[in-house]
């Protein structure tokens, strides 16, 4: 899961949203800090138009909560400074990041992630 993290982050900065679909789920949705939720391939057009542009993404920390039991899935949660200009809008952010898991095949691939200010 960190793996597939840190892949995840840089490929947002450098906007190569092929290697971004390659970490992800088919249904994957992102929530936005504002609420808005994104599907998996209108947030990649964005990534590609450059339209969500991530210039930098720090991470301050960052943990895993695994559980056990017949549905859990694991949770990597990141607190970032994430430096961005979205739809216009440049800033940077104390966003935490707390992507959902799960496995496919022999990969673990994110689900969903939910965006919010710490």
């Amino acid at each position: 899961m960190r793996r597939n993290y840190t892949r995840q982050r840089d490929a947002m900065v450098a906007g190569d949203a092929d290697a971004l679909a390659d970490l992800l789920t088919e249904d994957f949705v992102l929530t936005h800090m504002t609420g808005f939720r994104q599907r998996r391939d209108e947030w990649l057009a964005d990534v590609q138009s450059g339209q969500m542009a991530y210039h930098s993404i720090q991470d301050v920390a960052i943990t895993v909560d695994i559980t056990d039991g017949p549905g859990d899935q694991p949770v990597l949660t990141a607190r970032t400074r994430t430096d961005a200009t979205i739809w216009g809008s440049r800033g940077t952010w104390p966003l935490q990041l707390e992507i959902h898991f799960v496995r496919e095949g022999a990969r673990w691939l994110a689900a969903y992630t939910v965006a919010s200010t710490w």
